[in-house]
């Protein structure tokens, strides 16, 4: 995609705090980087390098890809991986898939292959440990897979353990309230696209305006067919932080750019910083001081 549609890259830098951390991994940098569409149309070859550069240069612990390589077509991933080869991280890359990465039929093992080829460990339904068991990594199947569960990987771990989350769909935050989600890193949105100053990323708000379009002519109007309505329920969480009950969302806008382009809504690498979340000074609530944790995590209900 050229620089005039896309824009150009946005380094972005935020901290996060996170209760009882470990000493040894305050201060530790995380990358992310998501929704690449390496297809030969979508995402150029110097915003890709530039993306890479941009990662290496902060010296990260780690770097994380949450997801959508490829978009209707698998066979770039092998050339994408020998590019994303050269990220440098004292942990190692990790990344999840996307709903581009499963459709169609072998998308899925084809790009897990040649990411895990490329030293890029692809998780699915699964826990990584790049830190140790102080601080796990778990990576879910996509959101619109039939393979979505998070109970079974969610439930292997100790509620007291902090821990962060890939999922390339920010809706699945929405089924891992019942579990506690130090970080939860995603993508998909593309940050909306198309923002608009005072009034924020535009499928957060035209959703009330679609109603009153005829049907025939959505088609022909850019974020008003069906397929672009579906691409994600709550446009509130498109981009950036956002706190969700007891968890935390990281919305990254993304790498690869659709048409029309991008409007006040840069491309984006991620660059985050973990501290441990300060213990409040004041007495704590006797209404939740003794209670015990359920087996997800959060305070047992009162009697």
């Amino acid at each position: 995609m050229h620089r005039l549609l896309s824009g150009s890259l946005s380094v972005d830098h935020l901290t996060v705090e996170i209760a009882e951390l470990p000493k040894p991994l305050q201060g530790c940098k995380l990358v992310q980087l998501s929704d690449l569409h390496y297809d030969g149309l979508r995402l150029s070859e110097q915003l890709l390098a530039e993306a890479i550069a941009a990662a290496n240069a902060v010296q990260p612990d780690l770097i994380v890809l949450t997801g959508d390589y490829v978009t209707d077509d698998p066979a770039p991933a092998r050339t994408l991986a020998s590019r994303l080869k050269q990220l440098r991280s004292s942990a190692g890359t990790y990344a999840v898939l996307g709903n581009h990465d499963i459709f169609p039929a072998g998308s899925q093992t084809e790009i897990t292959t040649a990411f895990v080829e490329a030293g890029i460990q692809v998780l699915w339904n699964q826990i990584g440990y790049p830190f140790g068991s102080e601080l796990p990594l778990v990576g879910l199947a996509d959101l619109w897979s039939r393979e979505f569960d998070p109970a079974p990987v969610m439930n292997r771990l100790d509620p007291a353990t902090p821990r962060i989350v890939l999922s390339h769909n920010p809706d699945s935050t929405v089924h891992l309230q019942p579990w506690r989600v130090d970080l939860q890193l995603s993508g998909h949105t593309h940050g909306g696209q198309v923002v608009i100053p005072g009034l924020g990323p535009l499928p957060t708000w035209y959703q009330a305006v679609r109603r009153h379009v005829p049907r025939r002519l959505r088609r022909w109007i850019p974020y008003m067919r069906e397929d672009c309505y579906k691409v994600v329920r709550h446009w509130e969480w498109a981009q950036g932080f956002h706190q969700v009950g007891s968890n935390c969302l990281y919305v990254n806008r993304g790498l690869g750019t659709y048409l029309p382009g991008r409007l006040f809504c840069r491309p984006e690498v991620t660059v985050i910083t973990l501290a441990e979340k300060a213990i409040a000074l004041n007495e704590p609530d006797s209404s939740t001081a003794n209670r015990p944790l359920n087996s997800k995590g959060r305070l047992s209900p009162t009697a």
